[in-house]
């Protein structure tokens, strides 16, 4: 399921090329964060002692521009991560399929875009991080849970002026799963977070 899930983006990645910007693409390399969603937003994030990592691509098609006479986007995405696991197991690939929001601020000549999604995941096998964040707050694990990614970018190509490079965006964003407060197979904690960095390109 996971190796049709990498032809489909591959598939899509080809379409973007020559569309009429209503794709998206985008790729990322993140670490993980050992605090969980609500400290990380607060701006207490630090680093997981197992400095395990995830490193993969977002495929996007845009559904909804300007909704309600506002300037929001909505977009349909799926992606492809590879959790490289430090050592500590096999590293595995993770697919996730999610719908994502931007709201685009258009300021000094340039577009800020922060963004946040909903959708679900599912993994291979268990991150380490979600192993011992279990182990730690005494909660179950799961391969499927529920998938947020919050984000902020910034529009590289109308920063320095470069034509070519218009709606090009690099950013942060928090790549989070769980269980919902317990919702989903029972997975009260045990989650996992990723603060990543990435380049993303509208077509």
């Amino acid at each position: 399921m996971i190796r049709k899930a990498i032809v489909a983006l591959g598939i899509l990645g080809a379409v973007a090329f020559g569309s009429d910007d209503l794709y998206s693409v985008r790729l990322g390399w993140g670490i993980a964060d050992k605090n969980d969603l609500g400290q990380i937003l607060s701006g207490e994030g630090e680093f997981s002692g197992a400095k395990t990592h995830v490193l993969g691509i977002d495929g996007g098609y845009l559904l909804a521009r300007g909704i309600y006479d506002l300037p929001i986007d909505i977009y349909l995405k799926a992606s492809i991560y590879r959790f490289l696991e430090n050592h500590h197991q096999e590293s595995f690939w993770e697919g996730t399929v999610y719908v994502k929001a931007y709201y685009n601020i258009d300021v000094w000549d340039n577009r800020l875009r922060i963004g946040g999604a909903e959708g679900i995941s599912l993994a291979e096998q268990i991150p380490i991080t979600e192993v011992i964040d279990a182990r730690e707050k005494g909660s179950n694990t799961s391969k499927f849970l529920n998938y947020l990614d919050i984000s902020a970018d910034i529009d590289i190509g109308r920063l320095l002026r470069v034509p070519d490079w218009k709606d090009t965006y690099i950013g942060y964003a928090l790549k989070h799963r769980s269980g919902v407060f317990g919702l989903i197979n029972g997975v009260n904690h045990g989650g996992s977070n990723y603060d990543m960095i990435y380049i993303e390109k509208n077509f």
